[in-house]
């Protein structure tokens, strides 16, 4: 008797704590709902969006567990707004990463991927191309535009691709929201070099450019060329300050100074975001805006950047929505570059179309599943080329290397520029590295990684051949198959393949056929013969005055009598065609 009564207890017990998991379960489910749809609620229907875009910019924040420096400006946009630790650039570049936030499309199934399509051509011996996406494919600015917004980008471009005219209202040092038509919802990108990796080349000191941001907008503001000197440079914090220095780098005095530099150049780009975020409040617009700030990839310094470690693709992300929605809180789902474009689509009411590789994690289409897996890529950086794959999921790195013969380290000129790079290369060839930094300089690779970055988040033991990892490695294996058949990307394919099939067996650049013009009852209707070309057009008025910016083409439109007309063609990938001018319609 005891015995059966001993069972039902346990057996009650049991079901209570089912009872409690399901509960708590449902509960989680039921609060993520809640949130989504007060999100929904409270959100603007057309939100203005500002995006602050740095560069080479690792997790180096307070808000994201460095407190090396002090950053009052992003730590406040963290306190107020929403912090994902878990956004991976599609590469560990720029070009080829912001081919994928402008398009919504993995660089490397687009012939973005090498780095870049139009440099290096003496070394390389190819001809100078751009990235050929899809005709369907659109710059997600033109989206944008074609919805009513007005879209800036201050100023940095660089998409392995030529922009085309239609993709802006205003792309210069000078472009900003305040230019808008009254009331007109806008789309401003600010883009932030400070921290970029050229920063920390000798001589030092900060780049005069960037001062443009304490005046962004005046088109009376000028600036010097090239840097300032060292002595010019404001000092952010103490040059003996005791920093974390990461394994793979030597601890010796040249490395320290330069991640002095880099900790300094962040502090002066926290201030320049600062100078931005006062002129929206100044505005009124704080609370009409979503501001995103994240960089273009992971860190500057040797083995982070061009590398597809998570020291390369991992760069932190913070979202400010109106009036501090879920403000002070973490959001640690998994985030792709390619997700940016469908996001930005959701946010402002539109959906995504399908062509889009991403997914949207924000906004009114927001997808019901968090992606499961991020994808990365690295091909030819400058004269020198590799080939090599990633597939991270929320713990577990598999990577896989198409030229196992060659070792990691490639002697790019640029990179070498970095005096961290050079103590690397000295103490290398006198045999003072240790065993991990050594491991960057082998001089083959394996054909599989896998990393366990919960636990190694430095990526330096492999455990690819420990049987313990077999299951999570061929599960890995299977997604990179799948991703790499989806997005038609075709690993160590030589590059005057790949430009064969952009250019579809054409021996030069193909050319965007120039568009065809009708007028008919007053309306006028513009074609291109070629597949996919965006049409820009300007109406000149009786002053002849030339508007700033191309409107996107849509549909026939009225125009008056004796006005004039500019036409532009313009597929992605192909050379633009030429301006039309028309008089005296």
């Amino acid at each position: 008797m005891d015995s059966f009564i001993y069972v039902i207890r346990q057996f009650l017990i049991v079901l209570f704590l089912v009872l409690v998991v399901v509960s708590c379960q449902d509960k989680i489910k039921q609060d993520k709902n809640t949130l989504s749809t007060e999100m929904k609620n409270e959100l603007p229907k057309r939100p203005n969006i500002l995006w602050l875009v740095t560069e080479d910019m690792g997790a180096y924040l307070p808000s994201f567990g460095d407190s090396t420096i002090v950053t009052p400006n992003l730590s406040r946009l963290a306190r107020e707004g929403v912090v994902y630790p878990s956004l991976y650039s599609t590469s560990g570049v720029c070009a080829p990463s912001r081919a994928a936030i402008a398009t919504g499309m993995y660089p490397s199934g687009i012939g973005a991927d090498h780095m870049r399509t139009t440099s290096y051509t003496e070394a390389t011996g190819l001809p100078k191309y751009g990235a050929v996406p899809p005709t369907e494919v659109r710059m997600v600015s033109e989206l944008l535009r074609m919805d009513g917004y007005y879209c800036t980008n201050n100023y940095k471009t660089d998409y392995q691709f030529k922009a085309p005219v239609t993709a802006w209202d205003e792309s210069s040092p000078y472009a900003h929201w305040r230019n808008r038509g009254k009331d007109q919802p806008f789309f401003s990108v600010f883009n932030f070099t400070e921290t970029h990796e050229s920063g920390l080349f000798e001589p030092y000191g900060h780049r005069n450019v960037e001062t443009r941001h304490y005046k962004s907008g005046d088109t009376n503001y000028k600036w010097k060329p090239d840097r300032m000197t060292e002595a010019e440079t404001k000092v952010h914090l103490p040059k003996d300050t005791k920093f974390s220095i990461p394994p793979y780098l030597p601890n010796t005095d040249v490395v320290k100074r330069d991640i002095w530099k880099l900790y300094n150049n962040i502090a002066e780009m926290d201030n320049q975001v600062g100078a931005i975020l006062k002129q929206l409040e100044d505005d009124g617009l704080l609370e009409n805006t979503i501001i995103f700030f994240y960089g273009d990839h992971g860190g500057p310094l040797p083995r982070q950047k061009r590398l597809i470690y998570d020291s390369g693709l991992n760069t932190p992300m913070i979202v400010r929505f109106p009036n501090k929605i879920h403000a002070g809180t973490k959001d640690n789902r998994l985030v792709s570059f390619v997700d940016f474009a469908p996001t930005l689509l959701s946010l402002t009411g539109t959906n995504p179309p399908e062509h889009l590789q991403g997914q949207a994690f924000l906004g009114e289409h927001k997808v019901e599943k968090e992606r499961s897996y991020i994808h990365a890529a690295a091909d030819r950086f400058d004269a020198f080329t590799d080939a090599i794959r990633a597939v991270r999921d929320k713990r577990f790195k598999y990577i896989r290397n198409y030229r196992p013969e060659q070792g990691y380290y490639l002697p790019i000129e640029y990179r070498e520029r970095i005096p961290t790079m050079q103590e690397l290369l000295s103490l290398s060839a006198k045999g003072k590295l240790d065993s991990i930094q050594s491991l960057w300089f082998k001089e083959s690779k394996p054909v599989e990684e896998l990393y366990d970055c919960q636990s190694d988040p430095h990526e330096l033991h492999n455990l690819a051949e420990d049987l313990k990892y077999a299951n999570k490695l061929n599960e890995l294996r299977q997604e990179m198959d799948r991703w790499l058949v989806r997005i038609g990307d075709q690993p160590n394919l030589p590059e005057i393949e790949l430009i064969n099939q952009l250019w579809n067996g054409q021996k030069t650049q193909p050319v965007t056929l120039a568009p065809t013009v009708v007028l008919s009852n007053g309306k006028v209707t513009i074609e291109c013969g070629t597949e996919g070309a965006s049409i820009g057009y300007k109406i000149i008025g009786e002053e002849d005055k030339e508007p700033k910016s191309w409107n996107v083409y849509q549909r026939p439109f009225k125009i008056e009598e004796g006005s004039g007309l500019l036409v532009k063609a313009h597929r992605i990938g192909f050379k633009p065609s030429e301006t039309d001018e028309i008089k005296g319609i």
